[in-house]
């Protein structure tokens, strides 16, 4: 939805209507056609990627106004017809961009994301009058009445907030088998490359925006996956962070242990100079240190002579996509290339019992994190527990379920609390092993990181069967707690394939600056198409 936010009653009817278009086949509206010239030109801004439109501002040779006006026009232009990425535009916007350049004009420059249009996933709060609604009709009205920690910082920075991301609802933790993209409140996000692939990963619409030059910078979030699955199927950059990096406060959890906001852009220096911002803790949150300098890469460093690099080989789907397993071949040879030792293979001992233990950890947590969001929030009354949200949602499930339930709701309620023994073993037995094990392969082998495949190319979207994942290497970082960088490496039938890098607890610099060297030697990306189908 665009502009402020919308009454529930309206919502569910939107929805409504929304889901019906959708599941009798409409396709999306085309594109209007316009010259080459209109076009040039409105790429020539919007089409920027963060660096460079960051100079502009800082220089005077754009304005945060004009910026924002044209990121604004984009969006109502070709968002519905194409990605579908944006659930709110902020009314604010245009005043918050007027104001910087007021202030531009009598300061100077007001940080280093000054002017730089940033959208935020649906499910991160604002102290405005967006809706902070995890793409749940149930959580329409949810207005937050402060920022998360995180975009206080943003704003601090000069970033213009322009507006929340569509999202898989529930961050895709209400039922196995969801469409990644969809939400009661937004419908389906749309892969930018083509159109009736899925975008993947609950971050999907801040993905898709980014690639579809809806904005120049967003933040998603992560428990497992869900910013760099979206990010390699749409072609950009995306870092999850160590958790505990950045600040939960303020975000609509699944599960404390492995839940983190990161950001999302086209190259990896924009992605760092939108961390850089981000990290730190609220004060609430003692003993957590403040590590919110030494991001960006060195420019002048794109040798990657020295760097241990161990190729993981047992990641989910390994050697099941012969043309993923061509990129990636391609990019080893380009890491080695570089000057990178490759150490080849690593084994890292990963079995069914971790992902079983990590689904109790995250229906453990959920209950617990999420009814103490509510708590914390006002809320209709009817909608302050998980429990209710369970009753809310049975009662409107034509718009709310139309495609798949909420068994994981379920599931989650009937657990009994963060003293369970069951839970306390499920910790033990996912993230405790996996960095144990981590920690062991990478002084065995003296690494400074870890390569593996971000993704296979976007399936078809598909609201009969789900979710279909063939190859992925998020668990890794998600499960420990351990950050990763997802670059572009490659295309298969025109769909992004990333490489994915992994370390080990506070090492993001270590990666940003491998990643960066990647980039650079292979400038891999391309800008999508928005091609409707690849089937004739």
């Amino acid at each position: 939805m665009n502009g402020s936010r919308t009454t529930l009653t309206t919502a569910i009817a939107v929805a409504a209507l929304s889901a019906t278009a959708a599941l009798t086949g409409c396709s999306p509206a085309p594109i209007q056609s316009e010259t080459k010239t209109q076009t040039a030109q409105k790429l020539d801004l919007v089409g920027l990627n963060a660096v460079v439109l960051g100079e502009r501002l800082a220089s005077g040779e754009l304005t945060a106004t004009e910026v924002t006006a044209a990121y604004l026009e984009r969006i109502s232009q070709i968002d519905a017809a194409t990605v579908n990425a944006m659930l709110e535009v902020n009314p604010d916007a245009g005043q918050i961009a007027r104001d910087l350049d007021a202030r531009f004009q009598a300061e100077g420059i007001q940080g280093p994301l000054h002017g730089i249009p940033v959208v935020l996933k649906a499910n991160i709060d604002t102290g405005d009058s967006m809706a902070t609604s995890a793409g749940s009709i149930a959580m329409a009205d949810n207005v937050a009445a402060t920022d998360a920690f995180f975009v206080t910082r943003l704003r601090e920075a000069g970033a213009v907030v322009l507006g929340k991301t569509n999202m898989s609802e529930w961050a895709n933790f209400r039922s196995m088998t969801s469409s990644s993209g969809w939400s009661s409140l937004g419908g389906q996000v749309r892969n930018a490359y083509v159109l009736d692939r899925n975008p993947c990963g609950s971050s999907s619409g801040s993905a898709a925006a980014v690639a579809a030059s809806l904005a120049a910078l967003a933040v998603g979030t992560e428990t497992d996956g869900s910013i760099v699955c979206p990010s390699g199927l749409n072609g950009i950059v995306g870092i999850k962070p160590t958790v505990g990096a950045i600040s939960r406060h303020g975000i609509i959890p699944v599960a404390h242990s492995q839940d983190t906001a990161g950001p999302m852009a086209k190259t990896v220096l924009g992605a760092a100079m939108l961390l850089q911002a981000m990290v730190g803790q609220h004060p609430a949150t003692p003993g957590v240190p403040d590590r919110s300098t030494g991001f960006l890469p060195d420019p002048d460093l794109t040798s990657l002579t020295g760097k241990r690099l161990g190729v993981l080989r047992s990641y989910p789907g390994a050697g099941k996509h012969p043309r993923v397993e061509a990129v990636f071949t391609a990019s080893i040879e380009a890491l080695r290339q570089l000057g990178a030792d490759i150490v080849d293979p690593i084994e890292f001992a990963a079995d069914e019992s971790i992902a079983r233990a990590e689904m109790q950890v995250f229906l453990s947590e959920f209950k617990t994190d999420l009814n103490d969001y509510l708590a914390s929030h006002q809320r209709p009354a009817d909608r302050d527990t998980l429990a209710e949200l369970i009753e809310f949602n049975q009662r409107n499930r034509d718009v709310v379920m139309p495609i798949f339930g909420q068994e994981l709701f379920h599931a989650a309620e009937a657990t009994v609390g963060l003293g369970d023994p069951a839970y306390l073993e499920a910790l033990a037995g996912s993230g405790e092993r996996v960095r144990e094990a981590l920690i062991a392969a990478f002084a065995e082998n003296k690494l400074d990181a870890l390569v593996a495949p971000t993704n296979a190319p976007a399936w078809k979207i598909d609201w009969v069967a789900g979710d279909r994942f063939s190859v992925g290497s998020s668990g890794v970082a998600a499960i420990s707690g351990y950050p990763s960088i997802t670059v572009p490496a490659g295309e298969v039938s025109g769909l992004p394939v990333g490489i994915s890098f992994i370390g080990l607890g506070w090492s993001e610099a270590a990666l940003i600056q491998t990643a960066y060297a990647f980039e650079q030697a292979t400038q891999a990306r391309t800008e999508p198409s928005y091609i409707p189908t690849l089937e004739k």
